[in-house]
């Protein structure tokens, strides 16, 4: 049997998030299905989560003032009012000095689930300020076309970009820090299970939803990043600390994302 955790993963740390969380991913047994993406993101930045320091500044972000001082796994971004339908959870969240970045990753659910968008009260609320026009654009616009992207599921990066900005612009913790939505998706070849490729179209149409998606937001208050795993593993395999590039080797290795 394959391990669950990679080496230099807290494992047993990283259950009991995970049993705490809503999700409920391991204890469904999700998390060891061979198409978790929970398991891709808790094996990738679980690495650093008892050294956030260690962090490589992230693809498209260098410009925010690394080190990380905090990295959280499975982070609920809770606004600063009750939700009956809960708040946002963000695979990853780090913070440093100047950022708070939410990471929101992607595994096979671009080929293997077609998105469907839906918003709850708690979204259409008045206290989005001038700076967020975009993602309330997306917001509306997804309301009335709920299937507008086939591969992106654009309305979960809307509620996160919205509690991550709610996080720094309303509450105390992370106040003036720039919010940065960071979208990380694996490109496979196959889907787990079957012979079924995914083929070169799916992928670059994946692309081209998050192009979209990125210039309808450009200029907002929460900035859009997105990087695929390949990127961002190959940037990690160009780092100054031989641990962090084998790391990147055995992600590689146990996923092929």
């Amino acid at each position: 049997m394959v391990e669950r955790f990679l080496p230099g993963v807290p494992g047993m740390q990283i259950e009991e998030i995970f049993n705490a969380a809503p999700g409920k991913e391991i204890a469904s047994g999700k998390f060891d299905s061979a198409e978790s993406s929970a398991a891709l993101a808790a094996n990738t930045f679980g690495y650093f989560l008892n050294r956030p320091g260690d962090l490589p500044p992230l693809p498209g972000c260098e410009d925010v003032k690394w080190p990380a001082s905090s990295l959280a796994l499975e982070k609920e971004v809770r606004f600063p009012w009750k939700s009956r339908w809960g708040h946002p959870v963000l695979d990853v969240v780090a913070a440093n000095s100047s950022a708070l970045i939410g990471i929101e990753s992607k595994r096979f659910e671009p080929y293997r689930d077609r998105p469907e968008a839906h918003f709850t009260d708690t979204y259409w609320r008045d206290v989005w300020g001038d700076c967020m026009h975009g993602y309330q654009g997306l917001r509306d616009m997804l309301s009335e076309n709920a299937s507008h992207y086939a591969y992106l599921k654009a309305d979960q990066l809307v509620k996160h970009a919205l509690g991550l900005w709610a996080r720094t612009r309303l509450g105390k913790e992370y106040a003036g820090l720039t919010p940065v939505l960071f979208y990380l998706y694996a490109e496979p070849q196959l889907l787990p299970n079957s012979n079924k490729s995914i083929d070169d179209d799916a992928r670059a149409s994946h692309r081209e939803e998050i192009a979209h998606f990125a210039a309808s937001v450009e200029g907002d208050e929460v900035r859009f990043v997105a990087c695929s795993y390949r990127e961002l593993l190959a940037a990690w395999e160009q780092s100054e600390k031989p641990e962090v590039r084998e790391h990147a080797r055995a992600v590689i290795r146990r996923f092929s994302p």
